[in-house]
């Protein structure tokens, strides 16, 4: 064998001896267009052309695998799934709601209300129920199968425009109650279409609209259109006219806001509307429709335990959480609430004790009580559940402590919190004299009575006292501005309208400084932003639920008691000392208030009141009387809001036909409730906290003092000029009784600028020393 050694310089191997090779002909001369070797070569290929190649055919691939692997996918879902039937859907629906105490002990249970339920056939439902169903919820429904392409299109540019409304068909709908499962992921929609699918290609459209019909939620614990019938019109299905049928289809968007009377109209005239566009209505019947009005709402027995207004404020925070009332009754819920058992008791019987006499039945009351370390409702009473209006109306089921009034002086707290953000403290002077008048201000600033006036030189403490009007008219004007009271208060914990909550904080109203004009808070908030001083300006959202747990005993829901720097961000000691210094100026104001603490427990808050606008036919002295009371106040380990008050400006008045104030019903309801709750508790003390002062108010009141000083000093020397006078008239000698004056000055030890600060040689009881 040959190696590469014996390989030729050309790099080829030599031909072995003794055998022989022919010589291969040479190839013909080439042309001149031909290339030298003689053999023609393609012209090279377009390096983009190849590159566009490899991309379609890419493309190709993808286009195949994005719609094969989904119809795959969907084949697969569709087989591997099944649609639960409606008598097995009933079962996990209508189930009653466990309320527990703080401490875990039983409050009551939540029944729904709806009546029996019965699950219907297809003929004992008429088809104005139906079709009304049809024209309000889906109105492709009966060409769809089981999903509406276009209306999925138009939720999705709604979910990304921000717009509203969605695109589920009555299949969809059907599907995802029967599930429970209404989480917004890719996974839930897509085994939800897969499931509609199936039920259109199993069941008819006659049996799918009956199965849905038999259990969505209508409202007032009805499921199902049987005991939406009998909870609403007090009849059965079958018996439902056109204009009854569309409140009921009307309401399905919208169950849990079936008693709000516009909502309910409004619902009702958009399913009249779809039902005569989609052709199952006649415009003369369209006009001619009635509203028809459903009968009184019956609550449930088994719930009486319960107090009303509570259970209110825990579905609506339950619905807000992403557990609205169709699915409140699903789950087999237990419901930890924060009411303490014995703060609820004493709220009711400080009410009852307080209210106890009272002749005038336009006089209505709340009190709400609230954990300052956690936010959480302790009590909550909204009133009494059924009362009468001034023209005789019900007003049952109004919750008052959920409702907004003036709340007079009760405001100023805040007042003073914007002052002390800004760097000023309690020793700072204001002219409290009434009335007073400021420019643009049309009419003059007047203070309650001589009690509350104050003089030219008014410290913020006294004026906090004394519930000076014209000084903190004053300081929001010239100082804090509205915007800045406002501010504080939702730092407290106001809600506001646009934050969702009921209470009105018009930044451009300067009467805000004095809780007037169109400022108005509910007795709610003002127990959870007093919470906020008690808790060193830590503030916590006010809420009724510490966890929900279902059937199964997990957790479906728990509250959110994050803790925030209220009146400085990210600076607690900051916030700490501007509550601790608001505490301060609120101290003296129980007894100033005629009210003492519970033994044991420092405590601090401020009343308010909104006098009375009378009418063109109102006698005079109706000028003279409140239409609002309030008293707010806390200790370390609660707040409480009172209100006692009217349903608008009324002139209300006492037992004994004297104004109403706060002195008469909301303070003594105020501190009933302190010294029953707090009976037999640790006693408390507040933190002390460095006072906030600036150089300014350093300043002045050091020349104020100096002012005082020679006040003291000429109004001294000038009794000792009378009292010399009158030791003359009597015969004395003016020498000897100045020299027995001197000789007991010597004698005491005091002298010009020293002991009481006189320096007339006038003895320290201030009293003439008389010769002999």
């Amino acid at each position: 064998m040959y190696t590469d050694r014996n390989r030729s310089r050309s790099g080829r191997r030599p031909v072995p001896r003794g055998r022989y090779q022919p010589r291969r002909p040479l190839p013909p001369a080439a042309g001149p267009d031909e290339p030298a070797d003689g053999v023609a070569v393609p012209p090279a290929a377009d390096p983009r052309r190849r590159r566009w190649r490899t991309v379609r055919r890419v493309l190709y691939v993808l286009s195949g695998l994005f719609f094969l692997v989904p119809a795959v996918a969907f084949v697969i879902t569709y087989f591997s799934v099944d649609v639960p039937s409606p008598a097995t859907v009933a079962q996990s629906q209508g189930q009653a709601v466990t309320y527990l105490y703080a401490d875990g002990t039983e409050m009551g249970k939540d029944v729904p209300t709806g009546g029996n339920r019965q699950i219907l056939t297809p003929g004992q439902i008429p088809d104005v129920v139906k079709k009304a169903v049809i024209a309000t919820e889906d109105a492709s429904f009966e060409t769809n199968s089981g999903f509406d392409v276009s209306g999925i299109a138009r939720a999705a540019y709604n979910q990304v425009t921000g717009g509203s409304g969605g695109g589920s068909t009555i299949s969809q709908q059907y599907v995802k109650v029967s599930s429970g499962d209404d989480a917004p992921t890719l996974t839930r929609k897509w085994v939800e279409l897969a499931k509609s699918f199936k039920m259109n290609q199993t069941y008819d459209k006659a049996d799918i609209i009956t199965a849905y019909l038999n259990i969505i939620y209508f409202g007032r614990g009805a499921y199902g259109i049987q005991a939406a019938a009998q909870a609403y019109f007090g009849k059965d299905a079958a018996q439902l006219n056109y204009s009854e049928a569309a409140l009921l289809a009307g309401l399905i968007q919208q169950p849990g806001r079936s008693e709000n009377a516009t909502v309910a109209r409004d619902r009702w005239g958009t399913a009249l509307d779809r039902m005569q566009r989609n052709g199952y209505l006649t415009a003369a019947d369209r006009k001619a429709a009635k509203f028809p009005a459903p009968v009184p709402l019956v609550e449930s027995r088994q719930a009486t335990k319960i107090n009303p207004f509570v259970r209110k404020q825990v579905k609506a925070e339950l619905a807000a959480a992403g557990i609205p009332e169709e699915k409140y009754y699903s789950g087999g819920f237990q419901v930890f609430t924060t009411i303490d058992s014995r703060a609820q008791e004493a709220a009711e019987k400080a009410v009852a004790d307080g209210m106890a006499g009272q002749t005038d039945d336009r006089i209505l009351d709340a009190l709400v009580a609230v954990d300052p370390k956690s936010g959480g409702v302790l009590a909550y009473y909204g009133g009494a559940p059924i009362v009468k209006g001034p023209n005789g109306e019900d007003l049952a089921g109004r919750d008052w402590a959920d409702e907004a009034h003036n709340p007079g002086s009760s405001m100023k707290p805040f007042d003073l919190t914007a002052f002390l953000k800004g760097g000023r403290g309690l020793n700072a002077v204001f002219d409290g004299r009434s009335p007073r008048t400021f420019p643009d201000v049309p009419l003059p600033v007047r203070n309650a009575g001589a009690s509350s006036s104050c003089s030219e030189t008014c410290t913020v403490a006294e004026a906090m006292q004394r519930s000076t009007n014209t000084v903190f008219y004053d300081m929001v004007l010239n100082v804090t501005k509205p915007g800045g009271v406002a501010e504080a208060a939702q730092e407290a914990g106001i809600r506001t309208k646009e934050t969702g909550g009921r209470s009105e904080l018009f930044t451009g109203d300067n009467n805000i400084s004095i809780g007037g004009g169109q400022t108005a808070v509910t007795p709610a908030d003002m127990a959870a932003a007093y919470a906020t001083f008690a808790a060193g300006g830590v503030q916590h959202s006010r809420h009724f639920v510490q966890k929900v747990t279902n059937s199964a005993g997990e957790t479906a829901y728990e509250a959110d008691t994050r803790a925030t720097d209220a009146f400085a961000d990210n600076d607690r000691g900051k916030s700490r000392q501007i509550a601790g210094n608001v505490t301060a100026a609120l101290a003296p104001v129980i007894p100033f208030s005629r009210l003492t603490c519970p033994a044991g427990h420092e405590c601090a808050g401020k009343t308010g009141t909104q006098q009375h606008t009378p009418g063109a036919d109102e006698p005079a002295s109706a000028a003279n009387t409140n239409s609002q009371t309030w008293m707010v106040g806390y200790t370390p380990s609660v707040s409480a809001a009172v209100w006692v008050g009217g349903d608008g400006d009324k002139d209300l008045r006492g037992p004994t036909g004297q104004p109403l104030t706060p002195s008469v019903v909301a303070g003594p309801v105020w501190q009933r409730f302190m010294q029953l709750y707090l009976a037999g508790k640790p006693a408390e003390r507040f933190d002390r906290v460095q006072a906030i002062t600036s150089p300014q108010d350093d300043q002045l009141q050091q020349q104020l003092q100096f002012q005082q000083q020679q006040q003291q000093f000429q109004q001294q020397q000038q009794q000792n000029q009378q009292e010399q006078r009158f030791t003359i008239g009597r015969g004395g000698n003016p020498d000897q009784q100045q020299q027995q004056q001197q000789n007991r000055v010597r004698r005491d030890g005091r002298g010009p600028g020293r002991g009481n600060g006189n320096d007339t040689g006038q003895s320290n009881t201030g009293q003439p020393n008389n010769g002999p």
